[in-house]
């Protein structure tokens, strides 16, 4: 993974992208990219790069060219494939300098323009300048795991894999938050693209190419998921037995592991969790790391959220060189700042910064690359969401049983508040609205209806501006034609890709806290291939009844210790709002929670802020928070932190010295270093 970043001329009003912004933009990504730097500028366009050396390590640098020197690349991310496809271009006479998946990514552009996208196994944001045509080419892989934000500006496109390198290109680029990122946010718990966090500044879509030339600009579709449809044919549409899909699961999830292994220059590590998808990753990673491999876990000083038992379990069956880093509570306080930092975005849970502190861990030991078990919760229904809606549609054909609603017992378990407890308040909770069983989004209706409580705390201008809004009307607007013909699961699942999966999972939890420290995250489980063979599946393949991940669980019995294989369903998790309560909490926090801050930002209001606080430090002593105040305070303290640091101030980009690829031709200045 790297950073990529560009200036392009929108029209002939416009000047010339200057040298010394390209600078600022590729020094404010050098966290993600420690290895090299490169520009290339002309009249029209600038390109910046920020290496992480991973594959090809001697060559490859980049902003890099075709063989004439008129088109050029700067790309984020890993074409597992590029081996196979760079076969097929040279059989159709592409010649190469390198041995980069980077150069096979450009030529495959060449040789099949906006088509070759489809072609792809892997995860990528591109940038591709004709400079004869005058034409910008941006691409990001199906899921969004590579970030790539966008921004237009005086006549200026400005794109980057992260925000904070926009904002230092120009000064002049308003920073204010946009209130339509802020309601998608405390809805749906993340902005969905191509709506971004901060006004004028959008991501583009997973799945989608944009194209700018002569003065217009185009956006179109190269994938999204698809399911079998009711009454017609997926047309790879699996029709065998459950013991078939097994064979097929297994064999397509160790070629997709295999690929992330090999297909690297460096040593690979991965990811433990303890649980079912981390475990299966490792124990198939380990068949091809050679003779060392590294684990890499995280342990909790609270025991509610401690897995170390089953971590090294694991690591023991695998042989793996493992390490852990315990996190506390006030580690989660100390290094929150820098977490709202590198996730850019307002978040409703802590989650990210114990693996903020993991990534780090990973990169002290000399890792640059992890495989994580990401993905198989939403590719094989693992979550307690999907369950949860199973019941709730069952119980909603029969809306009067007293019997069918006793099911909602077997879920949460994990949970120390579990909103299945109290018989008659799950009953109230999750009854709300199970009379549309069958609308769009049933399943996900109780998360967006909790999270979007929390907007009862916006201040009265963003209230009446968030009154005028749906976040989730609008997401549903915006399925696809064939939804409504796709089994219940399959919606489910589809909405959980759209939303937390990428918003979130991948990128505040993903992408953000792994780069944070230079390391690369790799994702079997959302492996093209398996990826289409799963979305295939009939549902009772994935979701037998109630028990979750049926085949994934079929596929690790004979290889994961079975008391990983049979122990009940736990997401990772952390604690939250009781990491800013304790007395001896950072001072930053109380500063940020402050009156004269919340009135500062205006996105919340500061008597109930306050009100907020107060009741959260008044259980500190039991740590019994609800659901709803542990989220609502995390996502006001990361508001505001966010807001402080790129809104009432820049951020600051580390000065650049030294460039492997410096090509200036607005100067007709040309220099190539390779070290």
């Amino acid at each position: 993974m790297c950073g990529i970043a560009g200036i392009v001329a929108l029209n002939a009003a416009a000047a010339s992208p200057s040298r010394e912004a390209l600078m600022r933009m590729v020094g404010a990504l050098a966290h993600r990219g420690p290895d090299e730097r490169g520009l290339y500028r002309d009249k029209r366009a600038g390109l910046a790069h920020a290496r992480l050396s991973v594959v090809d390590l001697s060559s490859g640098q980049q902003p890099l060219a075709d063989t004439g020197d008129t088109t050029w690349i700067v790309f984020n991310g890993e074409i597992f494939n590029y081996v196979e496809l760079r076969e097929k271009l040279i059989a159709l006479g592409h010649r190469f300098r390198t041995r980069s998946d980077t150069e096979v990514a450009l030529h495959a552009y060449r040789a099949w323009g906006e088509a070759a996208f489809e072609r792809m196994n892997g995860q990528w944001a591109i940038a591709i300048w004709d400079s004869i045509a005058g034409r910008l080419v941006l691409s990001r892989d199906r899921f969004g795991i590579c970030p790539l934000h966008f921004c237009e500006h005086a006549g200026r496109l400005y794109f980057a894999s992260e925000v904070k390198a926009i904002f230092a290109a120009d000064p002049t680029i308003p920073r204010a938050f946009d209130p339509a990122g802020l309601d998608q946010t405390f809805t749906l718990w993340t902005i969905v693209p191509p709506q971004g966090v901060f006004q004028g500044i959008h991501e583009l879509v997973p799945g989608h190419v944009r194209i700018y030339q002569d003065g217009t600009v185009r956006e179109q579709v190269f994938w999204q998921p698809s399911y079998p449809e009711n009454g017609g044919a997926l047309q790879d549409e699996f029709t065998g037995s459950c013991d078939d899909a097994v064979d097929r699961v297994r064999g397509a999830l160790e070629a997709a592991t295999a690929l992330r292994m090999v297909r690297a220059d460096v040593p690979v590590g991965c990811y433990l969790s303890g649980g079912l998808d981390s475990s299966l990753v490792a124990t198939l990673g380990r068949r091809f790391a050679g003779r060392r491999f590294q684990t890499f876990s995280l342990r909790f000083a609270d025991a509610e959220y401690d897995e170390t038992r089953f971590q090294r379990l694991v690591a023991e069956a695998t042989g793996s060189e493992h390490h852990e880093v315990v996190v506390s509570r006030g580690d989660i306080a100390a290094i929150f700042p820098d977490v709202i930092y590198h996730t850019e975005r307002p978040i409703l849970r802590t989650a990210p910064a114990p693996l903020f502190l993991l990534s780090r861990l990973v990169r002290e030991r000399g890792i640059k690359v992890v495989l994580t078990g990401e993905g198989a919760d939403e590719m094989f229904a693992g979550y307690d969401l999907f369950r949860e809606a199973k019941v709730r549609r069952f119980w909603g054909r029969q809306p009067a049983s007293t019997r069918r609603p006793r099911l909602l017992e077997r879920l949460y378990p994990y949970l120390t508040r579990s909103p299945v407890q109290q018989q008659a308040m799950a009953r109230q909770f999750f009854g709300r609205g199970i009379e549309a069983y069958d609308a769009p989004g049933f399943a996900h209706d109780t998360r967006w209806r909790s999270t979007g409580a929390i907007k009862r705390l916006f201040s009265a201008d963003l209230r009446a501006d968030s009154q005028r809004r749906d976040a989730v009307s609008e997401l549903l607007g915006r399925l696809p034609a064939a939804f409504s013909r796709w089994s219940p699961l399959a919606q489910d699942q589809y909405l959980e890709v759209q939303t937390l999966m990428s918003g979130y999972l991948l990128s505040s939890q993903g992408d953000r806290m792994l780069m944070a420290h230079s390391v690369e995250g790799r994702f079997p489980f959302l492996d093209d291939e398996l990826v289409r063979l799963a979305n295939s599946l009939p549902p009772s393949y994935k979701l037998r009844v109630l028990d979750e991940k049926h085949v994934l669980k079929r596929v690790a019995e004979p290889i994961v210790p079975s008391e990983i294989v049979t122990r009940k369903k736990q997401p990772f998790r952390a604690p939250n709002a009781l990491c800013f309560v304790a007395d001896d909490a950072p001072e930053y926090i109380r500063e940020a929670l402050s009156e004269t801050a919340i009135r500062k930002a205006n996105v919340f209001d500061p008597a109930s802020v306050t009100r907020l606080l107060g009741k959260c430090q008044a259980r500190t002593g039991d740590g019994d928070l609800s659901n709803a105040d542990n989220m609502a305070l995390v996502g006001v303290l990361s508001t505001q932190i966010l807001h402080q640091q790129f809104v009432a101030s820049c951020p600051s980009a580390t000065h650049v010295r030294g460039l492997s690829v410096d090509i200036d031709r607005e100067h007709r200045e040309e220099r190539l270093h390779v070290a």
